[in-house]
């Protein structure tokens, strides 16, 4: 601890603070460029510069360390002409073209010029210029604006684990790029529009579109993967602008995926904007309908079907209130065979912690080993990915890898593609196990890959046995993690929307199948088939339908989803439905009426009434609630052969693995780029 006078003002710090955060502590103002409070300190700006008595000069103060007894000044004149001399030295070289900057309005140097800028210039000279850098599709460069705060760069390295950019060259012919000039190969690349102080990074996408005081701002979550970030959504009309991160320490501190931060143009293209119905005949295409015929179609086709011939395929972007509303649905019908497990997992469901990340996003800050078993964080969870990179660079964190071999911007042991290395560390025979069993607070992560198909009973019984083993699990501490990767998945199953798999619901007593934002599903499971589509997006499942009722994608509606740590989080509408589009809530309550079946209830309100009394903790937002491990199986199944391939979890790959993304132009630009530089090398 070190106590300093700041202003007059007394403070004290931890040991380790510096200057910069005890002037902030005790409430004074302190302009910065190049220092983030996530990123290592370069001292590159020095527009933090204070008085600091009985030293010869102004110091930086974001690279002072704080020191007991120390007297701070930031309000004197000398302080004032030295932001003043730094400001006319960074805006030397700067272009006069804010009218024309996309960061106009949100410009870090044009806020601190007006508050800390002499107001005028004494420089004659011409303006150096610098070539513009190609960072692929998602990031414009104007590097003439850069000031060299390297912030980027900073980031790139230590957040991201994408070493590919720096600083070439010396003084005035100092200029940051990408290695070879190539695209900045990283799944959070665009988190460098934020974090860049000047207009020189900023988003290509949306360049030209808007001014940030023309959009109205929302603050909701992101549903692309199962963490559940938490995004503000900027948005002109009916039209979603960009898509920003909003601070959540515990889920995505201030970062998104590019997949997060990209994907909105897709809410706009391939919409379903009104009823389709399928014509009948030889030829039968799916034709535009009123929502009358829809639902006289439906109707006519439920003419006669018993209970047990309904069944349900749930989507990876439902939300709660959906389900619910669907298995309510059945269930006056007189059917349970509803599904959320499309991709074949067979995970244990025994228990709420048996399907979800137990240790918490925050949480793998403090765990000292950890073993990934059949998963790749980077693609399935990219944000916990990041964490788990944060974890390895502080030090003393061991982590291995049963699975297919991925680059995950951090160095892992590979123990094989074999789930036998997995028995070996249970039973105590591999080297690996000596890592766990010497950490305080090890960690197993157990991905999607490991629990599908004949393997993953056997799977989660080893790793139960595992954490059993190795004290994953005590009072204060849970280790065993699933990976989910799809937003929808932790909500399902805590309301056991499970029938057998989707071989089951789609056996063949089956007539009538409702498929609520389903698109992975075998085309050939459903010949023979009533098939009902409710969805945002005219995807691979809309084509299988029979009767397509559109509904509103997640920036439409205030809905619940729960994230992959089971944390109750809500979306709030940014937007309204494109044309005859409705939430899946109302849509669902509608087929009741066609049903001619009594769901109980009319609106959101009595809706959610209704989930509360059966699920109580959906009522609880934001609140991670403490989980055991009891009534788990143990019994290990020892030879269990290969890890299932990962890449089978996102057939389209990471930038197209749902409909929103698939339909997203840009997101096609960037996939399109990787395979033209992945070319490039295979033939360089």
């Amino acid at each position: 601890m070190a106590t300093l006078t700041i202003d007059g003002i007394e403070v004290t710090v931890e040991a380790g603070a510096t200057v910069l955060q005890a002037c902030e502590q005790a409430g004074a103002e302190i302009p910065r460029f190049c220092y983030h409070e996530r990123l290592s300190i370069a001292g590159n700006c020095r527009m933090c510069l204070v008085e600091l008595e009985k030293a010869p000069k102004p110091i930086a103060s974001c690279a002072m360390p704080a020191g007991d007894g120390m007297v701070v000044h930031t309000k004197t004149e000398t302080v004032k002409k030295a932001r003043e001399g730094v400001m006319e030295f960074l805006l030397i070289n700067h272009p006069l073209d804010c009218p024309i900057c996309d960061q106009g309005g949100e410009c870090d140097l044009q806020d601190q010029a007006v508050g800390y800028g002499r107001g005028l210039s004494r420089y004659d000279e011409g303006k150096r210029a610098v070539k513009d850098k190609n960072m692929g599709p998602l990031i414009s460069t104007t590097m003439t604006r850069c000031i060299h705060c390297m912030r980027c760069v900073r980031f790139a390295t230590e957040v991201a684990g994408a070493d590919e950019l720096g600083a070439l060259g010396r003084g005035e012919g100092s200029e940051v790029t990408t290695y070879l000039e190539g695209s900045l190969n990283s799944e959070m690349s665009g988190n460098v529009i934020d974090l860049c102080p000047v207009g020189a990074l900023t988003s290509k996408p949306y360049a030209f579109t808007a001014r940030s005081w023309e959009l109205k701002k929302t603050e909701t979550i992101d549903v692309m993967d199962a963490v559940g970030s938490n995004i503000r959504v900027d948005s002109r009309g009916n039209q979603i602008m960009r898509i920003l991160p909003r601070l959540n320490e515990g889920i995505n501190e201030e970062w998104i995926s590019d997949k997060t931060r990209f994907h909105y143009d897709g809410l706009l293209k391939n919409r379903l904007d009104t009823a389709f119905v399928k014509s009948s005949g030889k030829n039968a295409k799916l034709k535009p309908a009123s929502w009358q015929d829809a639902f006289k179609a439906i109707k006519k086709a439920a003419k006669g079907v018993k209970a047990d011939a309904y069944g349900a395929l749930i989507g990876d972007l439902a939300d709660v209130e959906a389900m619910f509303a669907l298995k309510t649905l059945l269930g006056q019908l007189g059917s349970k065979s509803i599904e959320c497990r499309l991709d074949g997992s067979t995970g244990q469901t025994s228990a709420r912690s048996s399907y979800i990340f137990n240790t918490s996003i925050g949480g793998i800050e403090h765990a000292d080993a950890c073993l990934l078993v059949g998963c790749n964080p980077r693609e399935e969870a990219t944000l916990i990915n990041s964490r788990l990179r944060k974890r390895v660079r502080v030090g003393g964190f061991a982590i291995a890898n049963v699975g297919p071999k991925a680059d995950l911007g951090y160095p892992v042991e590979e123990l094989g593609n074999d789930f036998n290395h997995l028995a070996q560390v249970t039973v105590g025979t591999h080297k690996f196990a000596k890592a766990l069993k010497a950490a305080k607070n090890p960690m197993v992560i157990i991905g999607q890959g490991a629990l599908k198909g004949k393997n993953g009973a056997g799977v989660m019984a080893s790793c139960l046995e595992l954490a059993e083993k190795y004290g994953m699990v005590s009072e204060d501490w849970n280790g065993l993690n699933v990976l989910q990767h799809a937003a929808s998945r932790v909500g399902a199953l805590d309301m056991g929307l499970m029938a057998g798999g989707v071989d089951k619901v789609l056996g063949d007593k089956t007539e009538i199948v409702f498929l609520l934002g389903a698109d992975d599903v075998d085309a050939d499971k459903l010949k023979g088939k009533f098939v009902i589509y409710m969805g945002s997006h005219g995807d691979a499942g809309a084509s299988l339908a029979d009767v397509i009722l559109p509904t509103a994608a997640y920036t439409e509606k205030q809905a619940t989803y729960v994230n992959v740590e089971g944390r109750v989080q809500r979306t709030v509408q940014a937007t309204f439905p494109p044309g005859e589009a409705r939430e899946d809530w109302t849509v669902v309550r509608a087929l009741a009426d066609v049903f001619g079946v009594d769901v109980g209830f009319n609106n959101m309100g009595e809706l959610r009434a209704k989930l509360y009394e059966a699920y109580p903790h959906f009522a609880d937002e934001d609140v991670l609630d403490g989980h055991d491990t009891k009534g788990f199986a143990t019994k290990t199944v020892m030879k269990m052969g290969k890890v299932t391939s990962i890449a089978a979890e996102f057939a389209g790959g990471y930038y197209m693995s749902n409909p929103i993304a698939r339909s997203s132009n840009i997101l096609a630009e960037v996939v399109a780029n990787i395979a033209e530089q992945q070319g490039s090398k295979a033939h360089g």
